[in-house]
């Protein structure tokens, strides 16, 4: 199959001639720092990527003049196609190179994704160890979903990664449950929310119902739904299949979740169980909504089509559970495949790629939507800067560590984790127990769940 087949329709082609490197070359002042990654033979050739295409307009040609900077130094002949997440093409193209074992040289994967396709990835820790001595740690979340069996199977991008933390209305909860969100997460400060817990959000949930602005908390099986669910279930130290890939779906810690999950359903609009990941950015941006959780995409929105709205709006930190105060991180990797033919380059762009000043620029093309992994790389100011009102995205990249990045169905084996996830079994859980099936069945139809997929 040839490299074009392969390519889904809707997918952006930038096929870059020596011609317009040197054009791009002249036309940007931008100078990348030295990369902690020596040069070799693998100079010029041939090297071909499959980017996520970003929904922000114009955030796709910080990745490619970086790209066009790197590709004229080393005189290699780069192609970059923009995949599209909609119609889950980028996931469709995943699978068909895997398959093929054919295709990009480096291929964006989201998630669980690297993981799925163990086999079939270059090793990366060759450029991961020195580009986290460089950058700092990166969270757990991404060592959890990128490493297997030892091995780095990609390098964490910041393109495309995000934390779906709560997004609130300043005004309503301030009017409906007396609570101030910027005085718990402060701009420029550390988080003062010592007292921002499960509890209090019941509360705060309750007080804004009664008031006629509910949460906007999906219930779903889309990944915002799923990703929500499955912090509080960390909140609470729940887990339906642990690290080791035993069944503990009958926990005390899975009641507790679930009896948290029946009274916040209570405060809830009617039909959350149906929502998608539109439904909670609409219910924001509509003026209903007194919270979301949400990567900044529906502030962007606001900002853009209701202004008066995203001028209340503030990003903040998740609620502390008796476990802990946790919050859904999902990251995309850059992974080179085990097939590719230009190994070498690849490496050479992804350190290219990591360096502080080229994460910078993505973040900026993004609006701040992008959330690199590494600890030294989150304090960049376009997150202090984000207006209206100032300051409200300082807390969306988790300064200081004020929560545990997580991912739903974690710490399970991620091929386990992953059904989990997909089936939306945390949701299905909750939404079965808040209509009236009782607290054995709900954990009875789950465990059989969670034994099936340890079948599979």
């Amino acid at each position: 199959m040839s490299f074009d087949a392969k390519r889904p329709a809707g997918t952006r082609r930038r096929t870059l001639t020596r011609r317009q490197f040197v054009a791009a070359t002249a036309a940007t002042s931008a100078v990348l720092i030295t990369a902690p990654y020596v040069r070799g033979a693998y100079a010029a050739g041939k090297l071909s990527m499959g980017f996520w295409d970003h929904w922000v307009p114009g955030a796709n040609k910080a990745s490619e003049e970086l790209v066009r900077q790197w590709a004229e130094k080393e005189k290699v002949e780069v192609s970059i196609d923009y995949i599209p997440s909609q119609g889950n093409k980028n996931l469709l193209t995943i699978a068909a190179e895997a398959q093929a074992k054919s295709g990009h040289d480096i291929l964006a994967m989201p998630t669980w994704w690297p993981h799925a396709n163990a086999d079939l990835l270059e090793p990366v820790n060759d450029i991961m160890e020195p580009l986290i001595k460089q950058n700092g740690e990166v969270n757990g979340t991404v060592k959890y979903l990128g490493q297997a069996g030892g091995k780095w199977l990609g390098v964490p991008s910041c393109v495309g990664s995000q934390i779906k933390g709560p997004c609130s209305r300043i005004d309503l909860l301030k009017k409906f449950a007396d609570i101030d969100v910027q005085a718990l997460y402060p701009p420029g400060e550390a988080a003062k929310a010592d007292g921002w817990t499960t509890d209090a959000f019941l509360k705060a949930a309750e007080a804004c119902h009664k008031g006629g602005n509910p949460f906007g908390i999906g219930l779903g099986e889309t990944t915002d739904s799923v990703d929500t669910a499955g912090a509080f279930f960390q909140a609470f130290g729940a887990q339906l299949v642990d690290a080791k890939g035993d069944i503990k779906v009958k926990s005390d810690e899975v009641k507790q979740a679930l009896e948290f999950y029946k009274k916040l359903i209570s405060f809830l609009p009617p039909d959350v169980g149906a929502w998608d990941d539109a439904s909670n950015n609409k219910w924001l941006v509509s003026g209903r909504g007194a919270m979301i959780m949400n990567p900044p995409s529906a502030w962007a929105v606001a900002k853009r089509d209701a202004p008066q709205i995203a001028e209340q709006l503030w990003t903040h930190g998740f609620p502390k559970g008796p476990k802990g105060r946790y919050a859904p991180f999902l990251p995309y990797f850059w992974n080179i495949w085990a097939f590719s033919k230009n190994k070498e380059a690849a490496k050479s762009l992804l350190v290219v790629l990591s360096q502080p000043d080229a994460v910078e620029k993505m973040v900026n093309a993004s609006g701040g939507y992008d959330l690199p992994a590494f600890e030294k790389l989150t304090t960049f100011k376009v997150w202090a800067d984000a207006a209206p009102p100032k300051g409200t995205l300082y807390h969306y990249p988790n300064p200081n560590n004020h929560q545990t990045l997580s991912i739903a169905a974690s710490p399970a084996p991620p091929k386990i984790a992953q059904q989990i996830y997909a089936q939306a079994t945390l949701t299905k859980m909750c939404m079965k127990y808040a209509q009236g099936a009782s607290m054995n069945d709900t954990l009875a139809w789950a465990e059989g769940e969670c034994e099936g997929f340890m079948r599979s």
